[in-house]
């Protein structure tokens, strides 16, 4: 299998895909959007690259890919979206891929990354009803490995902190109900999310000056009169060009709801 690889790097003439060999043990791992370090030309320090496309064969020597990140970001509906990105707006697809990245994680330095956060979680590896059935003849008796089962039962894999928290069981216990096979503790990816703790209050209507009025109504006009028109604004830096886009937006999506 070959893979198509976009390298890292803005420079106009290594915008177009180099092709790679999937090495065997890599096979099952690899993915579009995949993060990859091969060796690229005559240098000696490998190069970072981003999967976009597989094909099965090429026509040219391909080197084999040395190496595949840990990051799992990427998915092909992103690559997709900064093929498209690249295409409209005459730009690198390299720089539209890290368009698509979380922040902190577009350095090609490795090291200054901002590491994805994971943590233990905990699966049910038995069938719900088998272990119900285990309950109600009283073949699992301990009142701690019951509740923590039923709460799993209800609601599938959680957090090993919140499983913790919610049901009062110790991870001890949940060692040896993992020995006995009846859930599966593993890793995986956190989510984060940035606005988990802010509260974002709504804005008030903005207050456009003379300038700006006369310029939302030439525009208020054009919408009224169902009129596919194209405006410029003009305007020195910081003279808040962008209260007329805020307003005639607004009023535009007031105009569609009638």
């Amino acid at each position: 299998m070959i893979a198509e690889v976009i390298i890292n790097n803005s420079a106009k003439q290594l915008d177009r895909t180099f092709d790679y060999n999937v090495p065997n043990e890599m096979q099952n791992d690899i993915k579009i959007g995949s993060r990859v370090l091969v060796p690229f030309g005559n240098m000696k320090k490998l190069e970072e690259g981003f999967i976009v496309g597989f094909k099965e064969t090429t026509e040219y020597k391909a080197k084999d890919i040395a190496k595949i990140g840990k990051e799992s970001t990427l998915n092909e509906s992103k690559v997709e979206l900064a093929k498209w990105i690249a295409k409209r707006y005459f730009c690198n697809l390299s720089e539209s891929i890290k368009l698509m990245l979380p922040p902190g994680t577009k350095t090609k330095n490795i090291e200054k990354r901002i590491k994805e956060k994971t943590g233990n979680f905990v699966i049910l590896k038995k069938d719900k009803d088998e272990i119900e059935n285990e309950i109600e003849t009283g073949k699992i008796k301990s009142e701690k490995q019951i509740r923590l089962l039923q709460f799993l039962i209800n609601n599938d894999d959680t957090y090993i902190k919140d499983l913790e928290e919610f049901t009062e069981v110790s991870k001890a216990i949940m060692k040896t109900l993992e020995k006995n096979g009846y859930i599966e503790i593993y890793e995986k990816q956190i989510e984060r999310n940035p606005f988990i703790n802010k509260q974002i209050k709504p804005s008030n209507k903005l207050k456009l000056n003379e300038e700006q009025r006369k310029a939302y109504e030439k525009i208020e006009e054009a919408i009224d009169d169902k009129m596919n028109s194209e405006f410029l604004i003009f305007g020195v830096t910081g003279s808040r060009k962008n209260r007329n886009i805020f307003a005639t937006n607004r009023k535009s999506i007031q105009r569609r709801k009638k």
